[in-house]
Order: C-alpha cells, then structure tokens, then sequence
C-alpha cells in the first residue's frame, strides 16, 4: 500500500502575490496539509508560459508532451504536474473568465491530454483538482466551471466541494468564502490520498467504435418501430379529438 504524502500544486494565476484569490489559496493550503498532503506553490507570472501554437490541428503526431514548445518554462511546470497527485488553481476573474497567464496554461495542457493517443492515457489523469476565484465583480462561477470542465475533460477528477469564491479584496472578511477554501485544500489531498490505493480507471481509446455502431443502428431501427407506434396513436388521438 502506497502510504506516502500527495503533493497538491498549488497554483497561482494573479498578478498580484497580496491579492484575495492568492490569500485563499494560503488557506487551501493549510487544509492540504491537515489533509495529509504536501502543498507546493507556483506562481505562472513568475513563469515565461507562451500561447499554444496549436499543433493538434495539424495531426495527432504533433501534439505531446513534453510539448514541442521549449524555449519557455511550460514544460517545467508541467513536469511538476506530472510528479504530483492533485492541483487546486487560484485565479481571479478578469471578463468572466481566468486571467490570460492561466488560460495560455490550460491550452498547453493540451500536450498532456493529448497523449492518450501516444501512450493511450492523458497524462493528467487519476488526478485530483479544485478550484478558487475571486473578483469584485460577477464571474467567479464561469470562471470556475470553465475550469472544472476542462480539466475534466482531460482526465482529471473533479471533487464535491472543489471551489471557493469571493468577492472580497479582504478575505478575512468573508467567512464562508475562508471555510470553503480551507475544504478545498483538505477535500483535494484527501482525496488525492485515498486514490494513491485505487485501480487505475481511464479512458479507453481503443474501443471498437464500429461494433458500438452497430449496437447505435439496432437501436435506432427499434426507435423507428416505436416512433410508428407513436404516430399512429397521434393520429387516432387527432382523429378523435377533431370528430369532438
């Protein structure tokens, strides 16, 4: 039994390192660490992270990781990722959305989805996210379900009670906002602990799509057999009511 700490990344995507959804990830951060785990911060402004270049476009054999971008610090990053069992992302809203720093970061994890195609999993999955964001204005959801659903959607497991929110400059000042953070932390480690024992279950890519096909084509022509049903009583129901 694999009984060793997660390392839990904890990353910060705010200009300002005083700034309220920075103050809530040092409250996830302790929640990590009373969940068993082992926190790390990263700050992606202190980090050189170019725009995807979209290598996907142009053919599965271009998009891997580590990515072929290389003369910036994404795949260092990335490689801490890859070592670690969870993450909880820290941003604040600008337009209803994560800041641009965080955003070229989602789009160069692409490089670690995508290798489900190479290796036959994306190399984010088994781990385990959540999720914070402030502003003082609206936004703070759609910023974190675009989050949830993108990492989702490369792999990642999505925890109950993954998100915290403010809209307070000081968060000392918003008691459930500090509540639900510090859960964050303490949900994803323990989380992430508990999975470190769990059987590897992942995405298959190579199902036989021609088989499920035929299943989709049998049930269809059911649908069809069922939709005359459901016509003929439609018309005598019609029938029925204009003799009325």
């Amino acid at each position: 039994m694999n009984t060793s700490k997660p390392r839990i990344i904890m990353i910060s995507s705010s200009p300002r390192s005083y700034g309220s959804s920075n103050q809530l990830l040092v409250v996830a951060a302790k929640g990590v660490i009373d969940g068993g785990g082992i926190p790390e911060f990263i700050n992606l402004y202190e980090k050189n992270i170019k725009p995807c270049a979209g290598c996907v476009s142009d053919g599965n054999e271009y998009c891997r990781f580590p990515c072929i971008i290389s003369d910036d610090d994404f795949n260092n990053v990335a490689s801490k990722l890859l070592e670690a069992d969870g993450l909880i992302i820290s941003t604040p809203v600008y337009w209803y959305a994560p800041s641009g720093v965080l955003k070229n970061f989602i789009d160069r994890l692409t490089s670690m989805e995508h290798m489900i195609f190479h290796k036959g999993r994306s190399l984010l999955e088994g781990k385990v996210a959540g999720f914070i964001a402030t502003g003082l204005d609206s936004g703070v959801m759609m910023a974190i379900s675009y989050l949830a659903i993108t990492l989702n959607s490369m792999g990642v497991h999505i925890v109950p009670w993954s998100m915290a929110y403010s809209h307070e400059e000081d968060i000392t000042k918003d008691a459930q906002a500090v509540r639900d953070a510090y859960n964050v932390g303490l949900i994803v480690a323990k989380t992430a602990k508990a999975l470190k024992n769990a059987e590897y279950i992942g995405y298959d890519p190579t199902v036989d799509v021609k088989e499920l096909a035929g299943l989709v084509k049998d049930f269809v022509q059911t649908l069809e057999r069922e939709r005359d049903k459901r016509l003929q009583w439609l018309r005598k129901a019609s029938s029925c009511l204009s003799c009325e």
